[in-house]
């Protein structure tokens, strides 16, 4: 009788840690799709940030194109 006592304690134990295994991977998996999704939008706003300097190098030289008419100008 005590055996049994034993196996049905193991046999609840190994279920408990099968259901926290599960519930574990569903985390992970949920986890790791986020990161995917976070990493996206990542290398998404790298490539705004770089289109945007590339732009403001393009507006400097702009405003030292204008400057340099200026100065001739009023030279």
């Amino acid at each position: 009788m005590e055996h049994m006592d034993l196996m049905d304690k193991l046999s609840q134990k190994i279920d408990m840690l099968l259901q926290k295994y599960e519930a574990l991977q569903k985390e992970y998996e949920e986890m790791k799709r986020e990161l995917i999704t976070c990493k996206a939008a990542s290398e998404e706003k790298d490539k705004e940030i770089e289109r945007l300097r590339d732009e403001l190098a393009m507006k400097d030289l702009e405003v030292d194109e204008i400057i340099k008419k200026i100065e001739s100008i009023v030279g």
